[in-house]
């Protein structure tokens, strides 16, 4: 199985929404023979949920971090030459940083403090703001990418011409710039987060606790409701609506109360007239119908 990252399952996750809403696939050339590299979005239709406004000083720290990790990088690269072994995957990933790769990546993390996140600069930009090659930026892009410092979303964009329909044609790229969490066990004690607090993760268990708790007592229309969304929810919904009305609740489902010791045994009571004798056993004959479990 194919192993994801978060910024990965997002942007396929939009990739799919936008194609869904758009009606067009992105995988297919135009008529016109303009192309459109695979896994590219519509601008315009995922940027609000894609950029996410960066933290005071967080562009700074992630600056901070790619200069460190390109030293960290080199010195394991030395020092695996020097004992013959071969480079782990994130210590080959650390490792193939360049300092071209960090310049661009102090660019693009200056755009997002300025821009308030949204990051989208041409490659010629970029190779204008860094003096480097077009070629160099590119492969700096992708060495980032690799290494976990980029989330990168390619974008098309539509193009009015002659003839019938719509044409469409490649623009500039959305950049997002986050923590590289799988090479954080390489780099200084200094640069990681800090951990966690006992009693925080203990009031996260509590919570979850009480959530699975209350998704207990919802009903089957209202579990589809608050779980699920989109399409999909409603036809659940419908669905848990029509068990909801065939199985009516009751208290002895959820919450049955034990028999009091008199109908626990038979009673010696004489009965009246014209009544027949009480028995318990005449009670096991009686079923109950048990509650449907969503």
């Amino acid at each position: 199985m194919t192993a994801f990252t978060f910024g990965e399952a997002t942007t396929r996750a939009l990739a799919q929404a936008a194609a869904t809403r758009s009606g067009t696939s992105v995988r297919m050339g135009h008529r016109t023979g303009a192309r459109v590299r695979r896994d590219s979005i519509e601008a315009g239709t995922f940027e609000d949920m894609f950029f996410a406004t960066p933290a005071k000083g967080e562009c700074d720290r992630l600056i901070r971090m790619a200069r460190t990790a390109l030293d960290a990088g080199r010195r394991i690269k030395r020092e695996a030459r020097g004992q013959g072994r071969a480079l782990t995957g994130p210590e080959q990933a650390l490792a193939s940083l360049t300092a071209g790769a960090v310049r661009v990546y102090e660019e693009l993390c200056t755009l997002a403090r300025l821009n308030a996140g949204r990051v989208y600069p041409s490659y010629d930009r970029l190779a204008a703001a860094t003096a480097l090659g077009r070629a160099t930026v590119a492969r700096a892009l992708q060495i980032l990418e690799d290494a976990g410092f980029l989330v990168r979303q390619r974008r098309f964009k539509r193009v009015e011409g002659e003839g019938p329909g719509p044409r469409w044609e490649q623009t500039s790229n959305a950049y997002r710039p986050v923590v590289p969490k799988r090479l954080l066990s390489l780099l200084p004690r200094w640069l990681r987060p800090a951990p966690v607090p006992d009693d925080t993760l203990q009031h996260v268990a509590e919570q979850a606790e009480e959530q699975e708790r209350l998704k207990a007592q919802l009903t089957c229309r209202e579990l589809a409701q608050f779980t699920v969304g989109g399409a999909l929810g409603r036809v659940l919904a419908r669905l848990g609506g029509a068990l909801d009305r065939q199985t009516p609740v009751r208290e002895s489902h959820t919450n049955p109360e034990p028999l009091l010791p008199l109908f626990e045994r038979e009673t010696d009571a004489s009965p009246l007239s014209g009544e027949k004798p009480f028995s318990s056993r005449g009670l096991s004959k009686i079923s109950t119908t048990s509650g449907t479990v969503c």
